[in-house]
């Protein structure tokens, strides 16, 4: 399916294509630059040409929902704003930050009280978003404040009727539900009230409209997890990574999932060891064993990077395997913290969909 040719001819001119974040049977979204009125900008492209015909109404439906509810949100700072809408493609702006399961705001009080006022300014204009249980859908920003981002599900509200106050309430409970998980020292009594009391609506979706839902998505569509790597990174990522440390040379790995131009979701498999020439071999260990499909990229570390627990810090890891460059830095600590992550950054193997980051005004990390 084609882009209808003026959105075509817009996209043409004015679009510089960028990396792939996500291609599923809804859209395709990847980030880059618009050359708006204002000038050359960083941005995010949605559009429907390569959704399969037989997703393409509901595709339809969602990307007109995003459309109407990114255009009555425009200047309200509360998410990314809309450059340009045409019928089945938008522009909207891009946000410094990263989605709330990777930056992992613990105890970030003034992050928790931004999002609170980000959600006012939404409902007094008359939007709902009706998708933040999802915490890819929070944003940290740059400046620490909280964004919200993918509108498909958002509903505009013309009146504060019944239906909108259901709408406003569930999207306050499933924030608090995010602050219970990093900050609960800081939920007022208020707060613990509106956790513990769902609305009629919610219990009715959770006992019906829910578990239809999950058997679409999880069944038919293939979704199944919030990094966006479906069925590969939860199903076969685990068995993948028992038979990488196998090896008696590897220590550790850790597997993550990218958007991937030919094969919709590709796995990036960081494995720990000295020898860096363990790649070719680990391959063939894989194939040997006639398991899931080995990693689209294997790159060998030193060190894998850990958090104070001793994990690895996988957030950082999916950001390299993407090509976001530029989203690390904020979520270094320290001058050691760079310079342990230079080494993985200039060896990173995901090169084929890469958006040049590191040349006009953004500069590769740790340079």
């Amino acid at each position: 399916m084609s882009l209808p040719k003026d959105d075509a001819a817009v996209l043409s001119t004015r679009w510089i294509e960028g990396v792939l974040l996500k291609r599923d049977v809804f859209s395709t979204v990847e980030r880059g630059r618009f050359r708006s009125d204002a000038g050359e900008c960083d941005a995010v492209l949605r559009r429907l040409d390569q959704v399969p015909w037989w997703s393409f109404l509901l595709a339809r439906h969602l990307f007109a929902r995003e459309r109407k509810a990114l255009t009555r949100a425009r200047g309200l700072d509360v998410g990314p704003e809309l450059l340009w809408a045409g019928r089945r493609a938008l522009v909207r702006g891009f946000i410094d930050g990263v989605a709330l399961h990777l930056a992992k705001p613990y105890g970030d009080i003034d992050y928790f009280k931004s999002a609170k006022a980000a959600l006012h300014r939404l409902h007094r204009a008359g939007i709902c978003h009706n998708d933040l249980a999802k915490e890819q859908n929070w944003l940290r920003g740059r400046d620490g404040r909280a964004y919200v981002t993918d509108f498909q599900l958002a509903a505009c509200f013309r009146t504060r009727g019944q239906l909108f106050r259901i709408a406003a309430y569930e999207d306050l409970r499933h924030l608090l539900k995010h602050k219970r998980s990093y900050a609960p020292h800081a939920l007022t009594p208020r707060e613990k009230q509106i956790l513990a009391r769902k609305s009629v609506f919610a219990n009715l979706w959770l006992a019906t409209g829910k578990k239809l839902y999950r058997a679409i998505t999880r069944g038919l569509f293939n979704f199944t997890d919030r990094e966006g790597g479906g069925r590969r990174l939860v199903n076969d990522a685990p068995v993948l990574a028992e038979l990488i440390r196998k090896n008696p040379e590897v220590r550790d790995t850790a597997i993550v999932a990218f958007a991937d131009r030919r094969t919709g979701v590709g796995l990036y498999a960081f494995v720990e060891a000295d020898r860096t020439t363990l790649e070719a071999k680990l391959r063939n260990e894989l194939a040997a064993a006639k398991g899931p499909k080995p990693p689209e990229h294997i790159q060998v570390v030193h060190a894998l990077p850990r958090d104070a627990s001793g994990r690895p810090r996988t957030e950082i890891l999916q950001l390299v395997a993407m090509n976001q460059l530029d989203l690390i830095e904020p979520m270094m600590a320290s001058d050691t913290d760079r310079a342990f992550l230079k080494d993985i950054l200039e060896q990173r193997k995901n090169l084929r969909d890469r958006f040049n980051f590191e040349t006009r005004d953004l500069k590769l990390p740790f340079s």
